[in-house]
C-alpha cells in the first residue's frame, strides 16, 4: 500500500509540473502530505516524518545553497569572462577548437553543483559563436550535458550529497574515492568534445 501511495505522489507530482498546472514548490509539498494524510497516517506522524527529512538534508541544503549564491556572485562579477574570452582567442573560428572550449566553460562553470547556472554561462557565451560558425546546437547541449554531468560528481553536486545522505556518512568521505574517476571522465568529456 505504501509502494503505491509513493508512486502515486510521484504521478501527481510530475503530471502537476510537467502541465505547468501547479508551481514546482507546491506539487513537492501539497500532495504528498495530502496523500500521506490519506493513507492514515496522523498530523503528530506526518510532521515528525517532516521533521526527520528535513533536518537529515539540512546541512546538505546549506552547502548546496552557499554553492549556488557563491558562484553566481563570482559569474554576475565576471569570473568567467577572461575563461570565456581566451577559449575564443584560441580557438580563432576552428569547430573542434569550439568544441572542447565549450567543454572546458561547461567544466569550469558548473563548479558550482547547478546545472541550471551551468547551461546559463556555457549556452550565453558558446550560441553565438555556434551559430556565427553554423555548428549544430545539438552539440552544443550535448558537450554542456557532458561536463555538467560529470562535473556533478563534485561534493556539493546534487548526486553526490543525495548518495551521502542517503547512506548517512560524510560527503568527503564518499567523494575521495570519486576524485580519480572523476578525473578520467573530465578528461574523456575533453575528448569526446
Amino acid at each position: 500500500m505504501l509502494a503505491l501511495m509513493g508512486f502515486l505522489i510521484i504521478a501527481i507530482l510530475l503530471f502537476l509540473v510537467l502541465t505547468k498546472k501547479t508551481t514546482v514548490h507546491f506539487a513537492l509539498v501539497i500532495p504528498p502530505i495530502v496523500l500521506v494524510m490519506l493513507s492514515g497516517f496522523s498530523v503528530k506522524e506526518v510532521s515528525g516524518f517532516i521533521g526527520s527529512g528535513i533536518s537529515s538534508i539540512a546541512s546538505t541544503g546549506i552547502m548546496l545553497t552557499f554553492a549556488v549564491l557563491y558562484f553566481g556572485v563570482m559569474f554576475d562579477a565576471g569570473m568567467f569572462d577572461p575563461i570565456i574570452k581566451t577559449i575564443i582567442k584560441i580557438a580563432k573560428g576552428d569547430p573542434a577548437k569550439i568544441a572542447v572550449g565549450t567543454a572546458i566553460i561547461a567544466i569550469l562553470s558548473h563548479l558550482d553543483g547547478s546545472g541550471a547556472s551551468t547551461f546559463l554561462i556555457t549556452v550565453s557565451a558558446m550560441l553565438p559563436i555556434y551559430n556565427a560558425l553554423g555548428m549544430s546546437k545539438v552539440y552544443l547541449a550535448v558537450i554542456a550535458g557532458l561536463g555538467a554531468g560529470t562535473m556533478n560528481l563534485v561534493p556539493w553536486g546534487g548526486p553526490t550529497i543525495r548518495a551521502a545522505t542517503a547512506l548517512n556518512v560524510d560527503v568527503v568521505e564518499l567523494f575521495n574515492p570519486l576524485l580519480p574517476v572523476l578525473i578520467l571522465g573530465l578528461i574523456w568529456v575533453l575528448v569526446a568534445s
